[in-house]
């Protein structure tokens, strides 16, 4: 803010200050975007993981989930999926891509068996890039 105490002049100044207002105004708005998209972007089917003492790795920018539920019913994301179509949901979810990490997601009160069948029906199916989801677990200090 100026004051100006000189009136003898009509002329006006340049001013060399950077107007922050719209600056301030599209960072408010970005955030508020960020703020509802982000919720949007998990996945929000309940599995009781088990716990891992791995070192985390990261996250791809879009990771196909599959989740294997207490029930053994499945679903790729938040949509639910019969076994038999889940070659053709994947391949439609992947774009194609074989290549693609799968994100195994099983409930700690699946049987192995069931585990091992989920993951022969994506290998016969070409997707060979499997990782298991779990909780990581605290490691001793």
């Amino acid at each position: 803010m100026s004051v100006r105490l000189d009136h003898g002049e009509d002329t006006l100044d340049e001013i060399h200050e950077i107007n922050v207002t719209p600056f301030i105004d599209v960072m408010l708005v970005l955030l508020i975007i960020f703020m509802v998209a982000a919720p949007l972007a998990t996945v929000d089917i309940q599995v009781n993981l088990p716990a891992a003492a791995v070192e985390p790795r990261p996250r791809p920018e879009a990771p196909v989930y599959l989740t294997i539920k207490t029930d053994l019913s499945l679903a790729i994301g938040n949509h639910f999926v019969a076994r038999e179509l889940l070659p053709s949901t994947l391949s439609s979810a992947t774009g194609g891509s074989k290549d693609t990490i799968i994100f195994l997601r099983a409930d700690k009160t699946v049987p192995y068996g069931e585990l091992i069948e989920i993951m022969n029906i994506l290998s016969s199916a070409g997707y060979l890039k499997v990782a298991l989801v779990g909780l990581e677990k605290a490691s001793p200090p």
